[in-house]
C-alpha cells in the first residue's frame, strides 16, 4: 500500500521509513529507518501479565539476521515478585519450559529517547514453534476480543486516561511514600484538582514528558492535575484498542524514565498514599460499524440504540467477574473505598462520576460508554480485552441494563468484589469468560493471582504491629 505525502505525492517505503517517528511496514523498510537514525541496539519486548517489559537487548546489526527470537514460556506465567504458580487441578506448567517465538510488529518501532545510545524499540507477539498465537500472552488476549468484533463487522474504538503520581524518591519499602518537592521548594500538602500551578511545579519533568513522547511518535491529548497530592492524568486520543494498548505501555515506561530524571519517581499502584485517593485507568469506549463507520450506539435518528443499552447491561453483569484483570492486586483494592471518587457498584448514570459506568455528554457519533472501574496498576492489555469483552457479551446476549443512577451512587451497597480472592473466584466461576478467553489464559491468570496473594500473605504489616503487638 502506497502513502500520499504533503504534496498529495506518492511516498514511497524509504520515504515512510526516513520521515516516520513510529512504525514503517516492512522489515526493509525498518532497515532503512534504523540506518538513517544511527540506531545501535534495539530492544525487543513483548508484555507480560504485569504488563512489565520482557525481552531481550540486541544490536540493530545482528537484528536482521534473526528478528524472530526465543524466549521460554514461563515469561507469560510469572508473578510481579518473579516467582511461578503452583500446579493445580486447573493450572500445570509446562514440564519442559519450552521455547516459544517472538514476532516483531514493525508498526511499533520508535526510539528510545532516553538511552544512553541511539537506541529503538519494538513490541513483539508471542507464537508456538508451530505459527499459533500464545494464548496466555496479553497482546494476543487483546487481538482475540478485538476480532470477535471483527467477525460482527464492528470496530471498537477506546480512549484510555491514566492517573499517576509522583513521589518522593524512597529507596526503604518500610518507609511511606511522600510528595515531592516541586520547583517553588515546598512539597503539596492539600488538595490541588485541576490546578494550573500545581502542574507547573514540575513543568522541567512534563516538558521531558512531551519530549520523549513526541520522539516516540505517542499523543496525549489532555494533562491535568487530579485530587490527590502530585497527583497526575494524562489522557489518550480516541482510537484502534491495541494501538491505544501499545502507547499506555509505552507511556508508562516513559512516565517513569522521565520522573527518573528529576530524582522522582512516578508510580502507577493503584492506592500508593494512604490519605490520598486512588488512582484509575478510566476506559471510554464505543462501537463503529466497520463498512459505514456510523457509531453503532447510536440510531439514525440520533437516540441511544439497543446495542448501546446492551452493551452497559453486559459490563454490569460481567465487570464484577474480570475486576481480577481492572484490579490486579491485593493493593487495588485499597483505592475502592466506601466516600471516595472510585466506584464501588456497577451501577451507570449520564454525567454521573459517582457510578462504575458512566455516560458522558457526547452528540450521537461520540456516544460512549465510561468504564471507571479499572485502576493504574491493570496490564492495560488485559484492562481494555476485559472491558471490550464485557459489552461484546452484552450485545450478543441482548441484555438490559438496570435503570440510570440521578444521584450519588456512593451510599449504595458494593457491587464489586472487596479483595483479589473473592475477584478470583468470580473469575473461574463464569464459564462465559472462559469461552471467551480461553481455559489456558483463565487457568494461567489464576493461578499467578493466588500465587501472589500467598506471597503478599507473608509480610506482616505496620496496622498489625501497631495494634496486635501487645493488645492480643
Amino acid at each position: 500500500m502506497t502513502a500520499l505525502t504533503p504534496s498529495g505525492q506518492t511516498a514511497t517505503g524509504q520515504d515512510r521509513a526516513t520521515s516516520s517517528l513510529r512504525g514503517v511496514a516492512s522489515a526493509e523498510e525498518a532497515k532503512l529507518w534504523l540506518r538513517e537514525r544511527g540506531i545501535e541496539d534495539i530492544e525487543c519486548m513483548a508484555p507480560d501479565q504485569a504488563g512489565v517489559a520482557r525481552g531481550k537487548l540486541m544490536p540493530a546489526d545482528k537484528f536482521f539476521g534473526s528478528p524472530t527470537m526465543s524466549i521460554p514460556t514461563s515469561v507469560f506465567a510469572q508473578t510481579i515478585t518473579g516467582e511461578y504458580p503452583a500446579e493445580d487441578a486447573s493450572f500445570k506448567q509446562d514440564p519442559t519450559d519450552g521455547d516459544i517465538l517472538l514476532k516483531p510488529d514493525f508498526s511499533t518501532l520508535a526510539v528510545v529517547p532516553w538511552a544512553s545510545d541511539p537506541t529503538a524499540q519494538i513490541i513483539h507477539d508471542a507464537y508456538t514453534r508451530d505459527g499459533r498465537p500464545v494464548d496466555i500472552a496479553p497482546r494476543q488476549l487483546l487481538k482475540r476480543i478485538t476480532a470477535l468484533y471483527d467477525r460482527e463487522g464492528w470496530t471498537p474504538v477506546v480512549a484510555p486516561e491514566m492517573e499517576f503520581y509522583l513521589v518522593k524518591q524512597n529507596k526503604d519499602p518500610d518507609y511511606q511514600l511522600e510528595p515531592p518537592v516541586g520547583r517553588s521548594g515546598r512539597a503539596e500538602s492539600g488538595r490541588q484538582s485541576y490546578s494550573i500551578q500545581a502542574v507547573n511545579e514540575f513543568d522541567d519533568l512534563f516538558d521531558d514528558i512531551y519530549d520523549f513522547s513526541e520522539a516516540q511518535g505517542l499523543e496525549i491529548d489532555t494533562l491535568i492535575h487530579e485530587e490527590g497530592a502530585a497527583q497526575m492524568e494524562i489522557n489518550l486520543r480516541h482510537g484502534d484498542p491495541l494501538q491505544l494498548a501499545d502507547q499506555v505501555f509505552l507511556f508508562k515506561r516513559t512516565i517513569r524514565e522521565a520522573a527518573l530524571r528529576h530524582n522522582m519517581y512516578a508510580t502507577f499502584m493503584a492506592k500508593p498514599m494512604s490519605r490520598e485517593p486512588g488512582s484509575a485507568m478510566h476506559i471510554h469506549q464505543s462501537v463503529v460499524d466497520a463498512a459505514t463507520g456510523r457509531n453503532i450506539f447510536s440510531n439514525e435518528d440520533g437516540t441511544p440504540s439497543s446495542d448501546f443499552f446492551a452493551f452497559i447491561a453486559g459490563q454490569q453483569k460481567y465487570l464484577p467477574s474480570v475486576m481480577c484483570m481492572l484490579a490486579p492486586y491485593v493493593n487495588s483494592y485499597r483505592r475502592l473505598a466506601r466516600g471516595t471518587a472510585a466506584p464501588i457498584n456497577v451501577h451507570w448514570g449520564y454525567d454521573n462520576r459517582t457510578v462504575g459506568i458512566r455516560v458522558p455528554n457526547s452528540g450521537p457519533q461520540a456516544r460512549r460508554v465510561e468504564n471507571r472501574v479499572p485502576s493504574s496498576d491493570a496490564n492495560p492489555y488485559l484492562a481494555l480485552a476485559a472491558s471490550l469483552a464485557c459489552g461484546y457479551l452484552g450485545i450478543k446476549e441482548e441484555l438490559s441494563p438496570e435503570d440510570p443512577i440521578d444521584g450519588s451512587a456512593r451510599h449504595l451497597p458494593f457491587g464489586l468484589p472487596r479483595g483479589l480472592l473473592e475477584a478470583l473466584a468470580l473469575f473461574e466461576e463464569t464459564e462465559e469468560l472462559a469461552d471467551i478467553f480461553g481455559q489456558r489464559f483463565v487457568s494461567t491468570y489464576r493461578a499467578i493471582k493466588q500465587q501472589e496473594y500467598e506471597t503478599f500473605m507473608q509480610v506482616i504489616s505496620s496496622w498489625e504491629r501497631e495494634y496486635l503487638l501487645l493488645s492480643v
